[in-house]
């Protein structure tokens, strides 16, 4: 019984490796899920919650959370309308991730769970790195991006990840000595990567 978390630069196979692994072990996987739950806990859409996450640490979100006042949240709450900022986002980010990590057997994808679980006993921490250029490949190989798209897509999704963090006001997110496992994507492939994590955690 065990639970992994795959963080990852953007472009380097984790949510591949993560599906890999989850159908290998018969592991519950969580990427989506995740949004899933915040949504119906929160009581907005997940496509809010998407699009909250996909904003993260823009200057956006932050208009829009100081453009909101408090009366006017505690009015929308108490007619289960439902709304979301940052810190109820974070808020139930942690309670859910610490939720499923509870059930054992679950590979959690991102969102900082490297640090929510960090004292976690069962818990294994993961990191994909790779160079740019292979994680724009991967993405033109892997979901038929065009390379203009595919390149952009890499830089959104570093800046966005380089936000969540600085939400969680984390800095070493690609520091080594976070993870029991660092790999990297430029030296080995998906299958010998799935089986480094698996003797990993002994099975």
């Amino acid at each position: 019984m065990a639970v992994l978390t795959i963080s990852r630069q953007f472009g380097a196979g984790g949510i591949t490796l993560g599906k890999m692994i989850a159908d290998k072990l018969g592991y519950t996987f969580a990427d989506t899920e995740i949004i899933q739950e915040i949504a119906k806990e929160a009581n907005v859409s997940p496509q809010w919650v998407e699009s909250f996450e996909k904003e993260a640490g823009t200057k956006l979100s932050r208009v829009i959370s100081s453009m909101v006042s408090q009366k006017w949240i505690d009015r929308v709450l108490k007619d289960e309308r439902g709304y979301l900022d940052e810190q109820i986002y974070l808020d139930y980010l942690v309670l859910i991730i610490a939720k499923m990590a509870d059930e054992d057997n679950v590979v959690i994808i991102g969102r900082g769970s490297q640090y929510i679980l960090n004292d976690h006993p069962d818990a294994f921490h993961i990191l994909l790195v790779d160079e740019f250029e292979n994680r724009v490949k991967f993405l033109i190989d892997r979901y038929r991006f065009s390379p203009k798209k595919a390149n952009q897509v890499v830089i959104n999704e570093d800046k966005r990840r380089l936000n969540l963090y600085r939400k969680l006001h984390k800095k070493d997110y690609d520091n080594p000595g976070l993870y029991h496992l660092v790999l990297n994507m430029n030296r080995i492939d998906l299958k010998m990567a799935e089986k480094l994590v698996c003797q990993m955690i002994g099975v």
